[in-house]
């Protein structure tokens, strides 16, 4: 199909009469599933998206991790007017609604911000650009020479593109000399990054999309991926429907949309996942289902830091046995059994989770046993068999995880905690030694509770909106009434409430960058527009910042494309060496995967095999985070968490998105579509449930946990599991977060919003 033929989009009448609203309810439905796979999402557009098309333009998807390639029409007077998926892209044209609603979203003015305010005797006035750097770097500059470079801090975004959250991290860690920068894929992916990184040695998964076109079992584990992302599950559905034996195992406690397509649901105990990720693997080495030769060749086991032997690790599998576990794991012995030899028995097996593992108090542990699940099988290093960790945000992993943008680590893997890592990036950035402080800076967590504290004196934010994301939010907001807060972003957001300083930020391709999503891939977004109003991209605002602060010097990348070439030459003294992905080749392709050493590479798709420029030749399988090529299996137990079930809060709460939402819902509430298709937030409980509270649909009730109460309506879903609350976190007006625990993970320090124990309290009857 080609993408600037608008026949081939015009055949089929019966589409035609599909109007927009009835399109949206439709597609909340059965999402691109049954009906529409196959060509459904490539025709959205249609039903849409309106109006004349002058030029088409490749991009990528502003939303999820999947990082969707597609096709921007631009009408004469240079405004978005429809928007397709590629066809050339990883993801064959296939998009979502939220992604195909990008052009209404750009259309969004009335909620936009449209010049810098100040707050003036508690109210944000208008001010001059000028007016409000000169204000934010005087609060800067005195906070640092009163309190020293850790009374300041950066809080950033998975949204940002790579050029913005590099510089940000240079300025902060490089320039400012403080560690404080971090920023809410702490509260995402933090704890996949640590898994991956402690059983490899790096970061990033070894995997691709394409791995889904091969394998014959997935393990959908912690991801409603029916809802959260649909081009993906539809590519699973594809698979499926190729005619191969195709088995899909989901476990989640909610019996999700994605959860009703499986051959095998495990609807486990809130909190209890590691249960069952060990009790699988006790199966499959009491029934010799290993991988015999990958075991000897290619593994280490581990307990913390030592090396035991593989004896020792089947000794401590002994006490998850399906038998032992199954009371509280919730899930059948047999059927722990029945899918252990799925997993290990299939040709190929591929794994796919996102926050439902990560979430979590035992996130690291959790990643750790997920991707050991693949290494004692064999299960990997071959196409359709990988652990793959998928992405909530669109830029989470080339923005923050690979530039180093959080408070522990240094761009391309390396650690705050290693003075040979300080070093080399104190010699790559040409800045004296000792310039890094040897200690990690505050994570999120720890940042708004030392702005509780005023340990933090000033804090910029960009492109995110911590007063609704965080967790136990309650707790937190005095110290963003304390601190000196400065607030960058688009839209209006809940965060713009605690702002001494507005900031209005450029959106999606008003501005140009990299994305780098779940599969390694980074993809350009091209400028197509001038800001709206007095936006300025994030980039030209932190140039701005970084020379009336006095580091104008050591900012010398001012552009995009010039940040984008230090950056990549940077790369090349990594193993995650990308310095063959110019901005030229981004312009021309549908993204590259690294390792990507020099132009003439093709990139890699898979790592740690041939084909990938850092395993030696003659190697098989060569994992090179580690000195001796080997992976690690740790012997990892399952720890019950604080939240657990009582007589004073018997019912767990659990949170999600939905499909036509995204985050904290700053951008998508704000398209009329989206929002008919989602409705309002609302709790949403099983009819066993609802009868022993004597509730019902439309009725108002209060969900109280030891950290917060908070009331809002009801609907009443057999797609629910019994024993669980579920609500989504995109309505401003209905913030869960307030009753959310912020307990969490030790090693990753990601909240775990997944397990929170409540109780509830009809509070009035729906009068309807």
């Amino acid at each position: 199909m080609d993408p600037n033929n608008n026949d081939d989009f015009e055949k089929d009448e019966d589409i035609h009469r599909l109007d927009r609203r009835s399109f949206i309810k439709l597609a909340g439905g059965i999402v691109a599933v049954t009906a529409l796979t196959g060509t459904g999402w490539a025709v959205t557009e249609l039903m849409v998206n309106e109006g004349p098309v002058k030029s088409w333009h490749k991009s990528v998807c502003r939303y999820c991790g999947t990082g969707c390639g597609v096709m921007l029409g631009m009408d004469e007077n240079k405004k978005l007017a429809r928007v397709r998926g590629d066809e050339e892209a990883h993801n064959k044209g296939v998009i979502c609604i939220k992604g195909s609603l990008l052009a209404e979203l750009m259309e969004k003015k009335d909620h936009r911000l449209k010049q810098p305010m100040i707050r003036k005797n508690g109210k944000l006035e208008p001010a001059s650009w000028d007016e409000a750097m000169t204000l934010v770097a005087d609060k800067f500059k005195t906070s640092i020479k009163d309190h020293g470079p850790n009374s300041v801090a950066y809080y950033g975004s998975g949204q940002l593109f790579i050029e913005e959250s590099y510089t940000a991290n240079k300025l902060f860690k490089g320039g400012i000399g403080t560690n404080n920068v971090d920023g809410n894929p702490r509260l995402c992916m933090a704890s996949a990054a640590v898994g991956y990184t402690q059983v490899f040695g790096k970061d990033e998964p070894a995997g691709c999309f394409d791995d889904i076109d091969h394998a014959d079992t997935f393990f959908i584990i912690g991801s409603n991926t029916y809802e959260c992302h649909p081009p993906i599950w539809e590519r699973i559905m594809r698979r499926k429907d190729s005619g191969k034996d195709v088995k899909i195992i989901v476990v989640d406690p909610r019996r999700t949309k994605t959860a009703d397509h499986a051959d095998f649901y495990l609807p486990v105990v809130p909190g209890t996942d590691l249960l069952l990720l060990n009790a699988m693997l006790h199966v499959i080495v009491k029934e010799g289902w290993q991988s015999e030769e990958y075991v000897q060749q290619h593994i280490n086991f581990k307990k913390g830091s030592d090396t035991v032997s593989f004896e020792e690790f089947k000794t401590f599998l002994e006490d998850y046995s399906p038998e032992k576990v199954e009371e509280e794991l919730g899930v059948s012995a047999p059927q722990i059994r029945e899918v252990a030899y799925y997993f290990a028995k299939a040709k190929s097996s591929m794994s796919l989770w996102t926050m439902g593992l990560n979430q979590r108090v035992q996130g690291v542990f959790l990643n750790n046993t997920m991707n050991s699940l693949h290494l004692v099988t064999g299960q990997i290093n071959k196409k359709g068999a990988t652990p793959l960790s998928m992405t909530g945000q669109c830029n989470a992993c080339g923005g923050v995880r690979d530039t180093g943008s959080l408070s522990h680590i240094l761009p391309h893997g390396r650690l705050i905690k290693k003075p040979e890592h300080r070093a080399e990036m104190e010699k790559l950035w040409g800045v004296p030694a000792g310039r890094i402080q040897p200690k990690p800076g505050y994570n999120a967590l720890s940042l708004f509770q030392a702005m509780n504290d005023e340990k933090v004196k000033a804090v910029l934010v960009m492109c995110t909106n911590p007063a609704q994301s965080m967790p136990n939010i309650d707790h937190y907001k005095p110290g963003m009434e304390k601190t000196f807060m400065v607030v960058a972003d688009a839209f209006d957001s809940e965060t713009i409430k605690y702002a001494d300083v507005v900031l209005p930020a450029a959106l999606y391709i008003e501005k140009e960058g990299v994305y780098g999503q779940t599969e390694r891939r980074y993809q350009l977004i091209e400028k197509l527009v001038e800001p709206y109003a007095e936006s300025r991209s994030d980039l030209d605002i932190l140039v701005d910042f970084a020379e009336r602060i006095g580091y104008g010097d050591f900012i010398s990348s001012k552009t995009s494309a010039e940040v984008w070439e230090e950056y990549r030459h940077l790369s090349s003294h990594s193993k995650y060496n990308f310095e063959g992905i110019t901005r030229d080749r981004l312009k021309e392709e549908r993204g590259l995967q690294w390792p990507c050493p020099d132009e003439k590479h093709p990139g890699t798709a898979r790592r740690y095999i041939p084909g990938d420029p850092f395993v030696p030749q003659g190697k098989e399988v060569f994992f090179y985070g580690h000195k001796d090529g080997k992976a690690n299996v740790f012997l990892r137990p399952y720890i019950r968490g604080n939240e657990q079930v009582n007589d004073e809060f018997p019912i767990y709460l659990t949170t999600g998105r939905v499909i036509s939402q995204w985050h904290t819902g700053s951008m998508t509430t704000t398209v009329k579509e989206l929002n008919t298709q989602s409705g309002p937030g609302r709790f949403k409980l099983h009819p066993q449930d609802a009868s022993h509270y004597n509730v019902k649909t439309g009725d108002t009730i209060r969900v109280t946990s030891s950290r917060g109460t908070m009331t809002g309506k009801l609907e009443i879903s057999e797609l629910e599991t019994p024993g669980v609350v579920f609500a989504a976190f995109y309505d401003k007006s209905f913030i869960i977060n307030q009753v959310v625990s912020d307990d969490h993970d030790p090693y990753s320090k990601q909240p775990d919003y997944k397990v929170t124990r409540v109780k509830i309290e009809k509070v009035a009857a729906n009068k309807a």
